[in-house]
């Protein structure tokens, strides 16, 4: 049963990596990737649908995306929604294609988007020591129903603590990874 709780301690600490990450990966840095786009939300068919359903999105050059609609008639529409997601960009749609080009950052804008990263990246640790509370709190409530033992009990804290803290240093090690290319000009 304790190893059961370390097991669903070690997922929900994965998915909160996982998440940071993918929260990352939005953080714009001056280079163009896809991911950029991930979170632009598009008007189309009568609904509001994610980009990536609507259209495919290339890297031709490093300071370019290029948004290929599937359906040439809805160009319009992901220009306006690139627009209007609050990612600083301006694209052009010129019929068949709508290019994005990536401008380079300058130095404020850098230094807010690390501000912006780290407290990403502090929400990634108060996720991770979450879970760690709430495992604590579930072997504590075996431990005083005597489902474990005290010794039992104190090798599972003691495993829970090395589970968050390499959690805790994954995370750390993105953002210095994110920060650096944040920062690169």
């Amino acid at each position: 049963m304790p190893d059961a709780k370390m097991q669903e301690a070690t997922d929900a600490m994965d998915r909160a990596v996982e998440a940071m990450g993918r929260e990352f990966n939005t953080v714009r840095t001056g280079k163009a990737t896809p991911a950029l786009l991930d979170s632009v939300r598009v008007e189309a068919y009568g609904s509001i649908v994610p980009l990536n359903q609507v259209a495919n999105v290339s890297v031709p050059e490093p300071q370019l995306l290029v948004v290929q609609p599937y359906d040439p008639n809805i160009g319009a529409q992901i220009a306006a929604a690139i627009r209007n997601a609050d990612l600083g960009l301006n694209p052009s749609d010129d019929g068949s294609v709508v290019r994005v080009p990536i401008p380079a950052l300058n130095e404020e804008r850098r230094v807010e988007m690390v501000k912006m990263l780290h407290r990403m990246a502090e929400e990634g640790r108060v996720s991770a020591r979450h879970t760690r509370q709430e495992t604590k709190n579930a072997l504590h409530a075996m431990q005083r129903s005597g489902e474990i033992g005290e010794d039992m009990y104190h090798t599972k804290l003691d495993d829970l603590q090395s589970l968050t803290d390499g959690h805790i240093h994954k995370i750390d090690g993105m953002l210095e990874r994110k920060e650096a290319e944040v920062m690169e000009v």
